[in-house]
C-alpha cells in the first residue's frame, strides 16, 4: 500500500512537472477561450450573488462555493466540446443564461425574503401576477441586472473570435473528446476535493436544505438550486420514501414533549377570561410593531391600535414565522401553531392534509365560523383551504361591491371593507349564539405607492420658527416623504384609521357586546434597510445621514433589521380592560395555545408554540431559516453566531447548542407532520387500536 502511494505521489510530481515545462494550461487556455470565458463569467455570477446576498467576511474569505460552481460549471461545459463550432456556442450560451437567470432570480428573491428561490415556488406563480408592481417598485435594484453582464461579455468575445478567423485555426488541431474529457476530468476532481472537505454539518444542513443561506455560503448557488430541484419533489414521492422514519421522529417528539415539557399546560391567571365570547380576528396585513412606536410631528402614525393596546393585552416582542408563503404562511401558523412547510408552501402544495386548527376548535365548541377578505377567494388557495382548516363560509371579493372609486392597491379598500364587513357581521349575530371569525385586511400591502388615497399625513419634520420681524412661518425638513418607508407609514396610518372605523361601526350595532377583538400583523413590510437608517439618523440641519461617529448614531445593522420585524399582537374587549403589556418574546405559534387557554377550550395537542402565561421568559421562537430568538439571544444559523440581547449575562455554549438542537427537531417535526399527513395518519391508527379493544 506505501508503495502504493509512493508511485501515485512520484507520478503526479512528474505530471505536474510536465504540465509547468510543457506550458500545458497557457495552452489550453490559448486554444479554449471562449470555454475559458464561459468559466470566469459564470464563476464571476455566482460570486457577485454571494457577495450582494451574505454580507459576512466568512462568506467573502470562502474558498469552497468558489470550487462548487466551478465543478458544476466545468462539468457542465465539458460536454460542450462533443458539438461543432457552431453548437458548442449554443450549448455554452445557453447555459449562461441559465447560470445568469439563476443569480438574477435569487438576487431580486433574496433583497424580498432574505433567503434563496425555490423550484417549489413554481406552483406559486399564479399568485405572483397581482404584487408585480411591488416587486419591480420595492425589490429589484441595479446590482440584480449586473449579472447580464455575462452573457454580453460572452457574445462579445464569440463576435471578436469569429471575426479574426480563431474557430478555423481551433477546428483544424483540436480533438473534439479529447477537449471534452480533460474538461470533463478537470471537473470531477474539482468535485472530489470539494466532497472531501466537507464537515458532517455541512452534509446534515445540506440534506436538510431548509437553512438556504447556509448551504448557498458553503455549497454554491449552482448546487444549492440542484439540491432544491431534488428536494421539491419530495412531495411527489412522500408516500414512497422517509415516511418510516418520520413517523418514528413524530411519535418519538410528541412523547417526549409530553413527558418533560412542564408549559405545555395548566392554568393561569388569564385562563377563562375569554370564555364564550365572540371572537374577531382581524388579520392585518403588513402591519410591523415599528409603526406603532413612532410619530411624526408628534402625531402617532397608529393612535387608535396604541389606544387598544394600551386597553387590551398587548404582546409588544411578537413575531411572524412566516416563509415564501408569507400571508398563507401566517394564517398557517396562527390558526394552527404549526410553522411552514420546508418545501412550498401548506396552503398551496398541501391543502388536502389534516389540521387540528382554531376554526375546527371553536366550531366543536358550538361557534359559528367564517372568514372575510376583499381579494380573490383562490389568491393562496384560500377557497380550499380555509374550508380545510374549519371556515364554514368564506367571504370574498365576489360578497363584497368592489368600485374603481373604493379600490386602493390589490383590491376593495379595508374602509370599505370593514364597513361591508359590518354589515356582514350583524347578519351572523343574529342567527348564531356565538361565532369565530378571521377578517383580513388588504390595502397596507407592498408596494404602498398609492399615496394620495391614504389621506393627509405628514412623514417630514415641520417646525415654527420665529422671524426677526416677530412672525412664524413653518419650516419644512425632508425627512420620509417620498421615501419607501414613508410611504409605508402613511399606508399604516391610513389602515390604523379603518380599523378604528371599524371597532366604531361594531360598537354602534352593539356587536362589541361579549366580543374580543383580536389583531395581529402577518409579517413585515420587508422594506430595504437603508430606509430605516435614514428614520433613526437623519440630521435635518444637514439634510443627511449622520456619521457613524456621531454620538447620537444609531447603530441598525443585519441584527437590529431582524429584531425589527416583530409585528403587534393584541386582544382586546370593550368592557374588560387588561392593560397590560407582556414583554416576552413570542412567536406566531403561540398564539393559538394563548388563546385556546383564555377561550377555556381544549388547544390541539400537536400545536409547536405554547401559552406565553405558562412558559414566560422561558420562552423560545422558531424561525423557518433555522434562526431562533429567546428573552437572552438573537441566533442566525446562517453565520453560526449570535446577538445576546442583554450585554451584563454570559451566554454558555450549551444553551446555544441545546436550542438550536430544540430548533432543528421542530422544524424537521413540523415540516414532517403535514408533507405526511401524520396527524391523520395518527387518527387512523388510534381509531383501528380502539376498534381492536372494542372487538376483544
Amino acid at each position: 500500500m506505501k508503495k502504493k502511494l509512493q508511485k501515485l505521489c512520484k507520478n503526479t510530481k512528474r505530471y505536474i512537472k510536465k504540465v509547468r515545462e510543457e506550458h500545458l494550461i497557457k495552452q489550453y487556455i490559448k486554444e479554449n477561450p471562449l470555454f475559458i470565458t464561459y468559466i470566469l463569467i459564470n464563476v464571476l455570477n455566482s460570486t457577485l450573488l454571494r457577495f450582494f446576498t451574505i454580507n459576512t467576511v466568512q462568506n467573502y474569505l470562502s474558498i469552497k462555493p468558489i470550487i462548487a460552481d466551478l465543478s458544476v460549471i466545468i462539468i457542465t461545459g465539458s460536454l460542450g466540446f462533443l458539438f461543432k463550432l457552431k453548437g458548442r456556442f449554443r450549448y455554452w450560451l445557453t447555459f449562461t443564461i441559465i447560470f445568469t437567470a439563476t443569480c438574477m432570480v435569487n438576487s431580486v428573491y433574496y433583497t424580498f425574503y432574505t433567503s434563496y428561490a425555490s423550484f417549489s415556488m413554481l406552483s406559486l406563480t399564479q399568485f405572483l401576477g397581482p404584487v408585480g408592481d411591488a416587486v419591480v417598485q420595492n425589490v429589484v435594484q441595479l446590482k440584480d441586472l449586473a449579472y447580464l453582464c455575462a452573457p454580453t461579455i460572452f457574445l462579445f468575445v464569440n463576435h471578436k473570435m469569429k471575426k479574426k478567423g480563431y474557430y478555423k485555426k481551433i477546428e483544424l488541431k483540436q480533438n473534439r473528446k479529447q477537449s471534452a474529457l480533460k474538461s470533463l476530468i478537470l471537473g470531477v476532481i474539482l468535485a472530489v476535493g470539494f466532497i472531501i472537505s466537507l464537515t458532517s454539518l455541512e452534509i446534515g444542513r445540506f440534506n436538510k436544505q431548509w437553512n438556504k443561506e447556509y448551504i448557498v455560503m458553503r455549497f454554491g448557488i449552482y448546487i444549492y438550486q440542484i439540491n432544491d430541484g431534488i428536494t421539491s419533489l419530495k412531495p411527489k414521492i412522500n408516500s414512497m420514501f422517509g415516511i418510516s422514519k418520520a413517523i418514528k421522529d413524530f411519535n418519538n417528539y410528541y412523547e417526549e414533549r409530553e413527558k418533560n415539557d412542564t408549559y405545555a399546560s395548566g392554568t393561569n391567571e388569564y385562563t377563562d377570561t375569554l370564555k364564550g365570547k365572540n371572537i374577531l380576528v382581524i388579520h392585518a396585513e403588513s402591519l410591523q410593531t415599528i409603526a406603532m412606536n413612532t410619530k411624526f410631528n408628534d402625531q402617532e402614525v397608529t393612535p387608535n391600535l396604541n389606544k387598544l393596546a394600551s386597553e387590551g393585552l398587548y404582546f409588544s416582542n411578537y413575531y411572524s414565522q412566516v416563509s415564501v408563503g408569507t400571508s398563507s404562511d401566517a394564517e398557517l401558523t396562527f390558526t394552527t401553531s404549526l410553522m411552514p412547510t420546508q418545501s412550498g408552501t401548506a396552503f398551496v402544495s398541501y391543502f388536502n392534509r389534516k389540521y387540528i386548527s382554531l376554526p375546527k376548535i371553536m366550531q366543536d365548541n358550538g361557534y359559528y365560523t367564517f372568514s372575510m377578505h376583499g381579494n380573490n377567494a383562490d389568491f393562496w388557495n384560500r377557497r380550499v383551504m380555509h374550508e380545510n382548516l374549519g371556515y364554514q363560509k368564506f367571504y370574498s371579493k365576489k360578497d363584497y361591491k368592489v368600485t374603481t372609486e373604493n379600490t386602493i392597491g390589490l383590491g376593495i379598500s379595508d374602509k370599505e371593507f370593514f364597513k361591508q364587513s359590518v354589515a356582514k357581521i350583524e347578519k351572523i349575530a343574529s342567527k348564531n349564539e356565538k361565532y369565530y371569525g378571521q377578517i383580513i385586511t388588504l390595502t397596507n400591502h407592498t408596494p404602498f405607492n398609492e399615496v394620495e388615497k391614504y389621506g393627509e399625513f405628514d412623514v417630514d419634520i415641520k417646525e415654527n420658527i420665529t422671524n426677526e420681524d416677530g412672525s412664524i412661518s413653518e419650516v419644512t425638513y425632508p425627512y420620509m416623504e417620498g421615501t419607501k418607508l414613508g410611504n409605508y407609514f402613511k399606508s399604516v396610518h391610513y389602515a390604523d384609521s379603518a380599523i378604528g372605523e371599524f371597532i366604531n361601526e361594531l360598537d354602534q350595532k352593539g356587536l362589541l357586546e361579549n366580543t374580543a377583538i383580536v389583531i395581529y400583523g402577518d409579517h413585515d413590510a420587508r422594506l430595504p434597510e437603508k430606509d430605516y437608517n435614514r428614520l433613526f439618523n437623519y440630521d435635518k440641519e444637514t439634510d443627511s445621514i449622520k456619521d457613524k461617529e456621531d454620538s447620537s448614531y444609531v447603530k441598525f445593522d443585519s441584527y437590529q433589521y431582524e429584531l425589527n420585524r416583530k409585528v403587534p399582537f393584541i386582544i382586546w374587549t370593550k368592557e374588560k380592560k387588561y392593560n397590560k403589556e407582556v414583554s416576552n418574546v413570542m412567536g406566531m405559534y403561540d398564539a393559538m395555545p394563548t388563546l385556546t387557554n383564555m377561550l377555556g377550550v381544549e388547544r390541539s395537542k400537536y400545536a409547536l408554540g405554547h401559552d406565553i402565561f405558562n412558559i414566560k421568559e422561558n420562552n423560545i421562537v422558531v424561525f423557518p431559516n433555522g434562526n431562533w430568538l429567546t428573552n437572552k439571544v438573537y441566533y442566525n444559523s446562517q453565520k453560526n453566531e449570535y446577538l445576546a440581547l442583554n450585554s451584563n449575562e454570559t451566554i454558555s455554549n450549551t444553551y446555544i447548542d441545546e436550542n438550536t438542537s430544540y430548533t432543528t427537531k421542530l422544524l424537521d417535526v413540523s415540516n414532517n407532520l403535514i408533507v405526511y399527513d401524520l396527524i391523520a395518519k395518527k387518527e387512523e391508527e388510534n381509531d383501528l387500536e380502539k376498534n381492536l379493544k372494542e372487538g376483544s
